[in-house]
């Protein structure tokens, strides 16, 4: 199945299914947030990947939910692997996006669900628990929910590279090089932030800020928040502007403008 091949029925049911997961992963999740927690360290290379109970929680319960409405469909998840589908779709779950602001009692974790073709991403959900924050995108959605209403999602355009916001996660981004590449469209820009993981990419859907630039990145790090900038009017590529939902160095940019000229300074690092 590709995306042009869904009803307006098969619409209305993905995003239920979509919602269904986010409320398992919130219920998963919360009872573990600010508590005392052990963090296992996935990473064998002597740096500092952690995995925590509410992760893999989060995502049996997800995964639980497609084995009950979706058991058609492929999934890919950052803690259980790929399971084979027939339908032509893939969920591509992170169930906590930022373990580490998680075990460090930060509310800029969150939960991405995106549902995929062939050609990748077209609709996603950037869920944080603890606010109750649900950014979704795609299937006919651009809307924030949160406890006080509903907000569309629309990325802020208008403004040049030296009045913009940029973020990224790790001050360090990725290799030296890559560092240096961010550097020079961190001198650039009017502000630089770092560390808010997922939720950064949220806030540039919202129109908050205007461009988030990472490396390193996974496909479950990625796919839901390109589904959910697209569906706002960003846009997210990788850093020479090709396609990004399988990972690797992501661009995402609130307008076309803003887009070319950062990744003009990235290319000319040699990045």
């Amino acid at each position: 199945m590709r995306r042009e091949d869904l009803t307006a029925e098969d619409a209305a049911a993905l995003r239920a299914c979509g919602a269904a997961m986010a409320e398992a992963a919130r219920a998963a999740i919360l009872p573990y947030f600010r508590k005392p927690l052990t963090a296992e360290n996935k990473d064998g290379q002597g740096g500092f990947d952690p995995v925590t109970l509410a992760d893999r929680a989060a995502e049996e319960a997800m995964r639980g939910v497609l084995a009950e409405l979706r058991p058609q469909d492929a999934v890919l998840g950052e803690e259980f692997g790929r399971q084979v589908g027939e339908s032509g779709l893939t969920w591509v779950l992170d169930p906590i996006d930022g373990t580490r602001a998680f075990i460090s009692g930060t509310a800029s974790w969150g939960v991405l669900i995106a549902l995929q073709d062939m050609r990748g991403p077209f609709y996603g959900i950037i869920d944080q628990p603890y606010t109750a924050e649900r950014f979704e995108g795609g299937l006919g959605a651009a809307k924030l929910a949160h406890p006080y209403g509903e907000a569309p999602l629309r990325v802020r355009e208008g403004r040049a590279l030296a009045e913009a916001t940029l973020f990224t996660t790790f001050p360090e981004v990725g290799t030296e090089a890559e560092a240096a590449a961010f550097q020079s469209v961190a001198r650039e820009v009017q502000l630089t932030r770092y560390g808010l993981d997922c939720y950064a990419y949220a806030l540039l859907a919202l129109g908050q800020i205007d461009l988030v630039i990472e490396a390193g990145l996974q496909s479950y790090d990625i796919a839901a928040p390109i589904a959910v900038i697209e569906a706002a009017g960003g846009i997210v590529t990788d850093w020479e502007g090709g396609p990004v939902h399988e990972g690797g160095r992501a661009l995402a940019a609130a307008t076309p403008e803003l887009h070319r000229a950062a990744m003009a300074l990235l290319a000319e690092q040699g990045a």
